[in-house]
């Protein structure tokens, strides 16, 4: 049986070589194919814990954005109530004095840069801790997914956190100051001339603070000479390069050299327009609201109704600027309240926009080496769902 078996071997023999070629490359194949599935469902394993991990880490980060803005609203509140204090105008009208309507036309002007500058540093201080944190928020992603890892450096060691989140006293100090002085001189201009008994419906109203904005947002500086496409409301967010170190943030010297990287790719994001894009998207929606609160002391009384005024028109109503002044001069309230509202939301509503910021992740251009390259990627993703 044996011989036999062997004879038909060798009368079939380049056939038998063929087949066990072509069932060996099979098999060969086969455990090729094997390999490499196995590759692919590991990588797309890693893959999705990767993208885990970062939605785990942006959602935090996100959470932590949210606390510090209401914890701060406070403080802003304070600083602006100093600056602008009509409490003591109120309490100056209360005792009758014999200059009674100079210091109405002085709460008239104050009230309104109060609720105005309200808006305007509400969405400044959100939009910039917004950009600080997640910037931030980068660099610890990227600490933590090295650590172990040998002759790996700490690229944001807690004490440069701290130091660089502090610049963000510039907004609540010198340029809250600066940004009051240009929002009051642009409500004089607009409203200065404007008598007490002067009527004005909410389209008056509306039509107003646009005029306003307008001024104030035009408003020249050192930041936006060179290049129109930059808003001129950065000088008050951050100071500019040229301003001392230890005016820039807390200790800050020469050789701290991590901290002035981090502050300078803040200000390229400042600088950046599609940041101008969104700031201003935020302060249209943060005025509309400021419209809205006010609306509620315009709708028509039982006598409007009765002579057949439309409840529906926005102009229906009129009042004396006097009696708007009281409204106005209470908006700050709501504005700055540390508990959340519509005017600071959560899910930070006003910044989370419906068109695509592809470039929005370049507050890390100055970033060149292979190590940070990862950190552009994992700032490229928080921004895509900051930004969807």
């Amino acid at each position: 049986m044996l011989r036999s078996m062997w004879n038909f071997l060798k009368r079939h023999k380049k056939k038998c070589i063929f087949l066990g070629t072509v069932l060996g490359g099979v098999y060969i194949l086969g455990k090729y194919g094997q390999k490499k599935i196995r590759e692919i469902q590991e990588r797309e394993a890693a893959e999705y814990i990767a993208q885990a991990r970062r939605q785990y880490h942006f959602e935090s980060n996100q959470r932590t954005c949210n606390m510090t803005v209401l914890s701060m609203l406070p403080t802003l509140r304070e600083a602006l109530m100093q600056q602008l204090n009509s409490e003591s105008l109120t309490a100056l009208l209360k005792s009758r004095p014999s200059n009674k309507l100079e210091i109405w036309e002085d709460l008239k002007i104050i009230s309104f840069t109060r609720s105005i500058v309200a808006v305007y540093s509400t969405c400044m201080l959100v939009v910039l801790l917004r950009v600080q944190l997640n910037i931030i928020g980068g660099y610890i992603y990227l600490d933590n997914a090295t650590v172990g890892k040998n002759g790996t450096t700490i690229l944001a060691p807690p004490d440069v956190q701290q130091q660089y989140l502090s610049s963000i006293q510039h907004l609540l100090g010198d340029g809250l100051t600066e940004l009051v002085t240009v929002i009051k001189q642009a409500v004089q201009r607009i409203l200065g001339s404007v008598s007490l008994k002067h009527s004005l419906s909410l389209l008056d109203l509306e039509q107003k603070l646009k005029e306003i904005r307008i001024l104030v947002e035009q408003h020249q500086s050192s930041w936006n000479d060179k290049d129109v496409s930059r808003s001129s409301l950065c000088q008050y967010m951050m100071p500019d390069e040229e301003t001392p170190l230890a005016a820039q943030a807390y200790g800050l010297s020469h050789r701290d050299i991590t901290t002035i990287k981090l502050l300078n790719e803040t200000r390229d994001m400042l600088e950046s327009p599609d940041f101008s894009t969104v700031l201003n998207t935020c302060l249209n929606r943060g005025f509309s609201r400021l419209l809205d609160n006010m609306a509620e002391f315009f709708r028509p009384t039982e006598q409007d109704l009765q002579h057949g005024n439309s409840i529906n028109s926005l102009s229906s109503v009129s009042l004396p600027l006097a009696k708007i002044i009281p409204i106005v001069n209470g908006q700050i309230h709501s504005v700055c309240s540390e508990t959340p509202s519509h005017f600071v939301q959560l899910d930070c509503t006003p910044v989370r926009m419906s068109w695509g910021l592809a470039t929005f992740w370049s507050i890390i251009l100055c970033i060149n080496n292979a190590v940070l390259h990862s950190l552009k990627k994992n700032l490229k993703y928080m921004v895509s769902k900051m930004f969807p």
